[in-house]
């Protein structure tokens, strides 16, 4: 009878009164302290996933190695993939390009392989492939960029618009939207627009806007101004020169009421906002309105 209210009592299936006559039993007290004590034993950690990797383990290290000789066709393909992967990495170690570029408000110098020098106007980039220089002296252009270039090998300044190309010279290049000017400080250059070759000898200039050319003015001084803190502009459309404010300062201009096709001659410092905003509006017979980086031009009668 206790034998059996001992199993019943363990797995919780005593009646009330069977429950009363087992605590009653003098072997209850007993029963109760080996319950208690084994409640806090805990069986050790198992595994089951890393039991079962260990025996595939030993299982594989103990079977026969089996070796399958590939088919001629598999090796084949192997050999065209690894070929391909070795000319596809040549390729683009040759062809592997250095890029310059500036933001907003920001300028700075490349020097070339050859000692060739690069002025970097805002929010220009060029590109060049440093590994084939001596064989190609290609650069990309976006935006502007003043060069002097050694003596050697053909030097081609590549851009949107058109393609100059020299033997060793200083000029200055400004490929924007829409716009597009070379200007030759030294030697001779040449200008590819539209299929069509020009040459410019030293303190000349080629322009040309919205696609098609227009007359430029001859340089002043042995640098565009922009080298020297300074934006000029000879007959170039309003928007142009906005455009440029906003490279210099990086701020944001709007207009309102405002005629930005009209030709602006001028020139305002790249160095100072406030005068750089009267030297563009005075002659423009505009006023302006500055909050924090965002700069309104409007007309004189705009309410």
């Amino acid at each position: 009878m206790q034998e059996n209210y001992l199993a019943k009592w363990l797995n919780g299936e005593l009646s009330d009164q069977e429950l009363a006559e087992f605590k009653a039993s003098a072997e209850y007290a007993s029963y109760q302290k080996l319950k208690e004590v084994s409640s806090t034993l805990k069986a050790p950690d198992f595994d089951v996933d890393q039991a079962l990797a260990h025996l595939k383990e030993e299982r594989i290290g103990t079977a026969p190695k089996v070796i399958t000789l590939s088919p001629f066709k598999k090796f084949l393909r192997v050999a065209a993939v690894i070929a391909f992967l070795l000319a596809g990495s040549y390729f683009y170690v040759n062809t592997l390009n250095e890029t310059v570029s500036t933001e907003l408000a920001q300028r700075t110098e490349v020097t070339l392989p050859d000692a060739s020098e690069i002025f970097l106007n805002a929010e220009s980039q060029v590109s060049y492939s440093k590994k084939n220089w001596d064989k190609q002296r290609d650069v990309k252009l976006k935006g502007e960029a003043f060069f002097k270039v050694s003596k050697g090998k053909k030097f081609t300044v590549s851009t949107d618009h058109g393609t100059v190309a020299v033997l060793g010279t200083q000029f200055n290049v400004e490929n924007r939207q829409n716009f597009f000017e070379v200007t030759c400080y030294e030697g001779l250059v040449s200008v590819t627009y539209q299929g069509v070759e020009t040459k410019l000898p030293a303190g000349t200039s080629f322009m040309a806007i919205n696609g098609e050319i227009v007359e430029s003015p001859m340089p002043q001084g042995d640098v565009p101004a922009w080298m020297n803190n300074e934006s000029s502009f000879e007959r170039i459309p309003l928007k142009y020169v906005l455009a440029e404010l906003e490279r210099q300062f990086n701020v944001k201009v709007s207009t309102q009421n405002v005629n930005t096709e009209i030709y602006f001659t001028g020139t305002f410092n790249n160095t100072d906002l406030d005068m750089a905003l009267k030297s563009i509006s005075t002659p423009s017979q505009i006023k302006y309105r500055v909050e924090g980086d965002n700069v309104l031009f409007y007309a004189g009668n705009t309410p």
